[in-house]
């Protein structure tokens, strides 16, 4: 049976991580869990588990982050959201645990800290998001594996084809509607801009070590195929599926084996056509902004995840326009200085400033 440190329990992924466990009773217990707020839902969640040791956040980080590192847990599997999130990564490496990460923000804001630390002690780190997922398992599970090219697949959000004057009366609602996946708020918002798939672009270069050369990014408008890895022989190997988060959060759990969930598999029973369009420059801002501050690295990612966290907020709150989150981010970066990225200390004072500018630059476009 797996042991499972579950962080962040109440929120989108981590409701699937439990009901993961409620489908394999057998395979999988719940030793540890913390949420952010004493909620209902995670007084019940407490009750049904039964876990050896459990946290609310918001009242005692410092038992919270005692979950990351829990002894008896086999897997530690983070699906807290945003930068606060890379505390728990980092608890949880530096005891040498398998981690099973779904939050992005480990890797965009502190991946190269985090793969140093990873290598000193030991520790496994398993990709959650369904692109990263697809990925590892076209590499059989493999994240030192070969390949030629990495293919992450975007749907295009809600607003391809939108022009600059239909995104400026873009509303949270519509953006939230997202067409393929159902997701918390605050990714599907940074799917609408693709932001995301920037992200995710990072991502990748994190994890499989890969050059940002050897990344491409095609808009697969259904979400049936979730990402490819092209091989030195020109072969390409594709994951495909419905966009459902069951598959990869249980995967991360399971490998290399494949458990049952309650996904809906693909039909073939009738026409099923998959089309794939090229991502064009300029098209999305906000990804090439992201992958350009990849590429340039240290402490720029975790400036520009800082900025959109609040811009995010901001226009979830009906403060700015949904174009008005790329003039924030942008804004935030041109006032950043990049900095050789030494320690988690030095991107908290990254954070904090970052989040600064971007609330001073949103009070002053808001007025």
């Amino acid at each position: 049976m797996k042991k499972i440190a579950l962080l962040g329990s109440t929120g989108s992924i981590g409701v699937q991580v439990l009901n993961a466990v409620r489908r394999h009773p057998n395979s999988f217990k719940i030793v540890a869990m913390c949420a952010y707020s004493e909620s209902k839902e995670f007084t019940q969640q407490v009750k049904e588990f039964s876990p050896e040791l459990y946290a609310v956040a918001s009242k005692s980080k410092a038992k919270a982050l005692k979950v990351a590192e829990y002894a008896d847990a086999d897997i530690v599997f983070n699906a807290v959201s945003g930068f606060a999130g890379l505390e728990y990564s980092i608890r949880a490496i530096k005891a040498g645990k398998t981690l099973a990460l779904a939050n992005k923000e480990t890797l965009v804001c502190g991946g190269e800290l985090v793969r140093r630390l990873a290598k000193t002690h030991g520790a496994e780190i398993i990709p959650v998001d369904s692109e990263h997922s697809a990925i590892w398992q076209c590499l059989n599970f493999d994240r030192e594996a070969s390949f030629k090219k990495l293919i992450l697949t975007a749907s295009g959000g809600p607003f391809r084809g939108y022009t600059l004057e239909q995104l400026e009366k873009v509303t949270p609602k519509q953006a939230l509607n997202h067409p393929t996946w159902q997701m918390g708020k605050k990714i599907t918002i940074d799917c609408a801009t693709l932001l995301n798939k920037g992200y995710e672009v990072i991502e990748a270069h994190e994890l499989y070590n890969a050059p940002y050369s050897k990344i491409e990014t095609v808009i697969q408008p259904t979400s049936v195929v979730h990402s490819l890895v092209e091989f030195a022989d020109g072969g390409l190997l594709a994951q495909m599926g419905t966009p459902d988060m069951q598959i990869p959060v249980q995967m991360a759990l399971t490998y290399p084996k494949h458990m049952t969930t309650a996904a809906q598999p693909l039909s073939f029973k009738k026409a099923l056509s998959v089309e794939f369009i090229p991502m064009t420059k300029k098209q999305y801002p906000l990804f090439d902004l992201a992958v350009n501050c990849g590429k340039e690295g240290g402490t720029l990612p975790c400036a520009l995840n800082a900025a959109d966290e609040v811009a995010v907020k901001a226009f979830l709150d009906g403060k700015i326009k949904f174009t008005d989150i790329h003039a924030t981010i942008e804004h935030v970066l041109s006032t950043t200085v990049r900095d050789e990225l030494v320690s988690y200390k030095q991107l908290e004072e990254v954070d904090r400033t970052a989040r600064w500018k971007a609330q001073k630059f949103i009070f002053k476009i808001s007025k």
